[in-house]
């Protein structure tokens, strides 16, 4: 008898705990990218469980899978930059993003290269980190064109590459200069290698406010106006993995083994970097910023990049309902 009324007492427990469970939210991240290292900062320390979420962390090989994922439903949130996202809505999907990061990348120079700064790229050889249409590559020939006067499409012997490629050519002194992402721009400062421009810098020089945040955490508006709870819980989680980030060496430690650092001053400029591009500021002003950038930038990229869209699509930017 006990031990049928511990049951049944037991029982409403059980069902309790169920009923309360926190709900999932599936991310899609590369398995190795500057996103896992947020996410594994809160699933640690259980920043999803303590806002009401429970962080389903997906790894993909490719940042194109993850596009993939998320329009097939796989997933429920990835990260892309706003100009996917703009491009999209205007062809009548519903992706909205909240910001993630400002940080983008650099232009890179040995100690040995003849290219000493910014102005002496003309006429050198200048490796950039992925295609032609990638917005770093964008924003350097729009700054290009209004502070050095230069049509640096043509003025430089350019050769496009991923990022570890252009490392390497870097290194052998086979390229003068490179453009890269952000994190191996700054495993290259780590190495000795100067930095020339912050493509943060050249987005400032363009007239655009400092901190705009061109990539961030996109999901469908469907699915987040059905689902207020989750998002909100899932960005208290990531403000909270910003802050740890923001202030703690030793959670940076922790986190060695997914940067891939191989020095501490290479985990040292992985930190200062990623901190530099924590969303500052979030809300209308994030969207007039990235508008203003994407119109510099879709005059340079065309229709390939933007598609038929001139201008930044409304919502590109979530608004969080009141």
């Amino acid at each position: 008898m006990m031990a049928a009324l511990s049951a049944g007492a037991a029982a409403p427990l059980i069902h309790g705990t169920a009923a309360d469970a926190p709900a999932p939210v599936r991310v899609g991240a590369l398995r190795f990218g500057t996103v896992s290292w947020e996410l594994d900062t809160i699933r640690r320390h259980g920043f999803d469980i303590a806002a009401g979420v429970k962080l389903e962390a997906v790894p993909f090989a490719a940042s194109q899978a993850t596009q993939v994922a998320l329009q097939a439903g796989r997933v429920d949130i990835t990260v892309q930059d706003c100009f996917w996202v703009s491009r999209q809505r205007s062809t009548g999907a519903d992706w909205t993003m909240v910001p993630f990061s400002s940080a983008i990348g650099a232009v890179v120079a040995s100690p040995s290269s003849p290219v000493r700064e910014i102005r002496d790229i003309k006429g050198h050889r200048l490796g950039v980190a992925g295609s032609p249409l990638d917005k770093s590559w964008l924003i350097l020939r729009a700054y290009a064109q209004k502070v050095l006067q230069l049509d640096i499409d043509h003025a430089v012997d350019k050769t496009f590459a991923p990022p570890p490629l252009l490392a390497e050519e870097l290194a052998q002194g086979r390229i003068d200069a490179a453009l890269t992402f952000w994190p191996f721009a700054a495993k290259a400062e780590a190495a000795g290698m100067r930095r020339l421009l912050a493509i943060e810098d050249a987005i400032e020089a363009l007239g655009v406010p400092a901190g705009v945040s061109l990539t961030g955490y996109v999901f469908s508006e469907k699915w987040a106006n059905a689902n207020r709870a989750l998002v909100r819980g899932f960005l208290a989680a990531t403000a909270a993995a910003h802050d740890l980030l923001a202030h703690s060496d030793s959670e940076w430690e922790t986190l060695r083994p997914l940067t891939g650092a191989t020095s501490d001053a290479e985990l040292r400029e992985l930190r200062n970097y990623y901190r530099s591009g924590i969303p500052r500021q979030q809300g209308p002003a994030d969207q007039e910023a990235a508008a203003k950038l994407y119109q510099i930038v879709a005059a340079i990229g065309g229709s390939e990049l933007v598609g038929s869209a001139s201008n930044l699509a409304p919502g590109t930017f979530w608004q969080a309902p009141t």
